[in-house]
């Protein structure tokens, strides 16, 4: 069986709105975009390339896909450090994505759900295979919640409270259990939590 593994940069207010760049996501007039960048970026990859070798597969909303497939889609794959390893990587796995709008996918190894996301991956997460990786795709993940879909959330927490922007767990989100099953402390005070659906915590001893 496969898992479903959600990561998310996200801020102590909630807010996981375009963290990695000025006009990554504008939407509502947010004006923070690039947050990250307050932070040593070095501290980041360390754990981010850890995650990044387990995926096997990407699941994304529109607009994460388009923003993923006009970045990672494009860029040389023999850049140095980890920007070549995820290129490779992303490039090479499946990626699936849901959307009511989009009739064709240009990035190669791309796949669309079709109408009943839920089921498309349900059918998904009971492959056998390892990591299914979402990045973004708020709408996406709060859909999932509801089916009780995600297996695992990987929250990097900045000590930073922005006041504004779209938040992971947004107003309406479906109750959900969660089991602290890790946490670290980096230097700049970020902290790195992993938690994982009470059902699967306790299958697996935790």
């Amino acid at each position: 069986m496969s898992e479903i593994v959600v990561q998310a940069f996200v801020t102590l207010d909630g807010v996981v709105q375009a963290p990695g760049g000025r006009d990554e996501d504008a939407e509502s007039g947010f004006e923070h975009g690039g947050w990250q960048d307050r932070y040593h970026p070095d501290e980041d990859n360390e754990f981010v390339g850890e995650w990044e070798s387990k995926t096997e597969a990407l699941l994304l909303g529109r607009k994460t896909y388009e923003i993923f497939a006009g970045a990672w889609g494009v860029w040389d794959e023999n850049a140095d450090g980890l920007t070549g390893e995820l290129t490779r990587r992303y490039n090479r796995v499946p990626k699936y994505v849901a959307s009511n709008t989009l009739t064709t996918l240009d990035w190669k190894n791309s796949h669309l759900l079709g109408p009943d996301v839920p089921a498309a991956v349900a059918a998904l997460r009971a492959q056998p295979g390892g990591e299914i990786r979402v990045w973004g795709s708020g709408d996406l993940i709060k859909t999932l919640a509801a089916h009780d879909l995600i297996d695992e959330y990987r929250l990097v927490v900045y000590p930073l409270v922005l006041g504004t922007g779209k938040r992971l767990f947004s107003e309406g989100f479906p109750l959900t259990q969660l089991t602290l099953t890790e946490s670290r402390a980096l230097p700049t005070g970020i902290l790195v939590n992993t938690y994982r659906r009470r059902a699967a915590a306790e299958k697996g001893g935790g």
